[in-house]
């Protein structure tokens, strides 16, 4: 694979768990939050929630680096 091709493909790489991060944190209260504000202000929720989407962008950034660089020869 071409030298700039893969820096371009490991920076979307990179940002994407970012971007994929964000919208799981933003949906998390729909589909967790049981619509009681006293359960969503808590520090359960709120380590759920962080976990989660720690998680998620961790597969995300690992399906992708490993995607980039798997046509790479190995030096």
């Amino acid at each position: 694979m071409d030298t700039t091709l893969t820096v371009i493909l490991g920076i979307v790489a990179m940002l994407l768990p970012l971007l994929v991060g964000r919208l799981v944190w933003k949906r998390f209260d729909q589909y967790f939050g049981r619509n009681d504000p006293v359960y969503m202000d808590s520090l359960e929720y709120f380590l759920k929630k962080l976990g989660f989407t720690i998680l998620v962008a961790f597969i995300v950034l690992w399906i992708g680096i490993s995607l980039v660089f798997s046509g790479s020869p190995n030096y």
